[in-house]
Order: structure tokens, then C-alpha cells, then sequence
């Protein structure tokens, strides 16, 4: 009885809800005419994207947004002059947004174009430019770890993007390249160390000083300290290259931990620059073997002595432009100048090498 009372009242709503003087007459409502061309937005590639993997063909995820003033009738979408996707279906007349993957993206430089077109035949076509770049062959003997700042935080050997901590930006000016690392307060980058931790370690790079603030953390690999954790400063595992002095005179000095301690490698007055004066690039290299260190400015030695072997327990990560978070009990925070070019090695090099590299990116 219950459901026979259930499905009268179900018919009496419904036989009430379709009496006019509840429900409106549906009004056509005029569109007005047709006066603007669709409007073509390209979400993804931009201009000037440039596509990194390790791979030589990679798959590619196209974003773009159509929007018209009465109605969309079709879409296409083109690489490099060949159609690859058209689209003449859309739930929103008025507005479409797309996303598909084409799977065959090959090294080079390509144009993507999406033309537009609307239910009165009016059509808008927009094109972008954009790069797959071949994977990256190391130049050197030994290189396992290369960042040239060319507008991204990428590193090319292993095609790792770094995470950033901060806003740090772009220098608008390089040794090579596109662009170079410029640092910022309070800001640096981290990558994992997988592969770096070798018996051996030597690292190349461009430098170009800001000497406010006077001390600070330029690349550091380190343990974490957890009984400092606000300070950590645990110098017994690891390496630490930094600078510090004042406003004419920054010294630059490498810290080394061998497993049961820390060796220093100071040079003093030949390890310094002066702010004031050179205000140019400058190149920094540094090597660590197992019998010796030793620190260069411009290819010649500042500073180097024996050394009993790294130890690299709990060493995760490497921290760019910064001694944060490993090496900040002596406050060697974020460093704000400029840094191009920066490779990582699994040998100690040699002088002869470091000028080397130094000639070929003369700036």
C-alpha cells in the first residue's frame, strides 16, 4: 500500500508541474550578428618553448582555448605545415578549450599553427615557435652534471629540473648561452645528488659578484644536522664552497668533511676578490680527489693540500647559491650574484683541463 500511495503522489507532482501556469514558454533569443573572428589562445608549447628529455622523439600535450562571438564551427590544428588534429564538435558553442597529445614530436625547431574558423566562415590563425632540443652530450671528460641557465633551472646531463626555494631569477646577460643565474634573498636551488657522490668530485663554473650580502653559501653539498636543525652545521660528511670577508674583500674558501672530521682549504689573500674592483665574471673551479684539494680563480691555485678522502654519508642533496639548509650555522645564506655555466665532474681535474674549459667559454 505504501508504494501504490508513493507513485499516486509522484503522478499528481507531475501532473501539477506541467501546468502552464508553472512553467514558462521557452523564448528564442536572437544571437545579434556576427561581428567579431574567433579568438585563438595557445596554452602550451608558448613561443620560444624549448622541450628537454632524454629521449630524440617524445610525445608533446597541446593546450590552446577558441573563443567566438555567435558560434565555432571548426578547428585545426598543424606541425610544421601537416595537420594533426582537427576538432568540429564542441558543448560550449561559443568557447572551446582543447588538450591532446601528439606522440611523434622529433629534435628541432617546429611551428605549431591553429586556425580557426566560425559558423559564418570568418577564420583567425595563430602559430608559435618552438624547440625540441636534442639530449645533451657532455663536452668533457668526466662531466656528469651540467647547468647553463638558459631561462630555466634544468640540468642537462640528467635531465633534472631543479626545485627552487625563493624567487630566484635570471641574470639578463651569460658567459654562454641564453642567460645566467642570478640569486635572490631568502632564495636557491636543490637537486638530488644521485650520481654525483663519487671518491672523486671537481665542479667549473662562472661567477660574477654581489658582494651584499658579505658572506654567503655558493655550492654546497652537506648532511642534515638534526641537532641544529635552525643552524644546521654538520662539517664532517660532504664539501662547502663559500665566500666571505667585506665589502673590498671576499675570500673564497672550500670546507671538506672526510667522515671523522673537516679539512679547510683557505688561501687567504690569493683566494679573494674585491667587489669594488672586479666586477666582472670570474671563474671558480674546485677539486677533491683522494689524496688532495684544491681551489683555482681564473685557472691558477689559491689555495690546496692534502687530504685524506670525502666521506658523503646522508649527502642527498646538492644546494645551489646558497648554503641553505646544510650550512647555515655561520649565517652563509643566499648568495646574490650571478653564476653561468656550472659542471660537476667524477674526477679531480687538472689545471691544464680547467683552462681548457675555461678557454672555450671565454666570455
Amino acid at each position: 500500500m505504501k508504494t501504490f500511495n508513493m507513485i499516486i503522489a509522484a503522478l499528481l507532482l507531475l501532473s501539477f508541474g506541467c501546468d502552464d501556469e508553472y512553467i514558462d514558454d521557452i523564448q528564442h533569443v536572437d544571437p545579434g550578428s556576427d561581428e567579431e573572428s574567433p579568438e585563438v589562445m595557445i596554452d602550451y608549447p608558448l613561443e620560444g618553448t624549448m622541450i628537454r628529455v632524454t629521449e630524440d622523439v617524445t610525445p608533446i600535450n597541446i593546450q590552446f582555448e577558441v573563443t567566438d562571438d555567435i558560434e565555432i564551427q571548426s578547428i585545426t590544428v598543424s606541425l610544421d605545415g601537416s595537420e594533426i588534429a582537427t576538432f568540429d564538435s564542441f558543448i560550449d558553442y561559443r568557447r572551446a578549450i582543447e588538450e591532446f597529445t601528439y606522440e611523434n614530436l622529433t629534435n628541432g625547431q617546429h611551428t605549431l599553427t591553429i586556425v580557426a574558423t566560425d559558423i559564418n566562415g570568418k577564420s583567425t590563425t595563430s602559430s608559435v615557435n618552438f624547440e625540441k632540443v636534442p639530449p645533451y652530450n657532455p663536452e668533457y671528460d668526466g662531466e656528469i652534471f651540467y647547468m647553463p641557465f638558459d631561462g630555466d633551472y634544468m640540468e642537462l646531463v640528467s635531465i633534472t629540473e631543479a626545485t627552487t626555494v625563493g624567487n630566484p631569477g635570471f641574470a639578463g646577460e651569460s658567459v654562454e648561452g641564453l642567460n645566467a643565474y642570478a640569486g635572490a634573498t631568502g632564495s636557491y636551488l636543490t637537486l638530488p645528488t644521485t650520481g654525483l657522490l663519487n671518491n672523486e668530485i671537481s665542479a667549473s663554473f662562472w661567477y660574477k659578484i654581489n658582494a651584499d650580502p658579505t658572506r654567503a653559501g655558493i655550492l654546497v653539498i652537506g648532511p642534515p644536522d638534526p641537532d641544529n636543525p635552525n643552524s644546521q652545521n654538520d662539517r664532517t660528511e660532504g664539501f662547502r664552497f663559500f665566500r666571505e670577508g667585506g665589502p673590498t674583500n671576499q675570500i673564497f674558501k672550500l670546507n671538506v668533511g672526510n667522515g671523522d672530521g673537516e679539512n679547510w682549504f683557505d688561501g687567504g689573500a690569493a683566494a679573494s676578490i674585491d667587489p669594488t674592483t672586479n666586477t666582472g665574471w670570474v671563474h671558480m673551479a674546485f677539486t677533491i680527489s683522494e689524496a688532495a684539494c684544491a681551489v683555482y680563480i681564473n685557472g691558477e691555485v689559491v689555495s690546496q693540500g692534502s687530504f685524506p678522502g670525502i666521506s658523503w654519508a646522508e649527502c642527498d642533496i646538492i644546494s645551489i647559491a646558497s648554503g641553505a639548509p646544510r650550512f647555515t650555522g655561520f649565517n652563509h645564506l643566499s648568495d646574490l650574484s650571478f653564476i653561468d655555466e656550472l659542471r660537476i665532474f667524477n674526477k679531480a681535474l687538472t689545471a691544464s683541463e680547467i683552462q681548457e674549459i675555461m678557454a672555450n667559454e671565454q666570455p
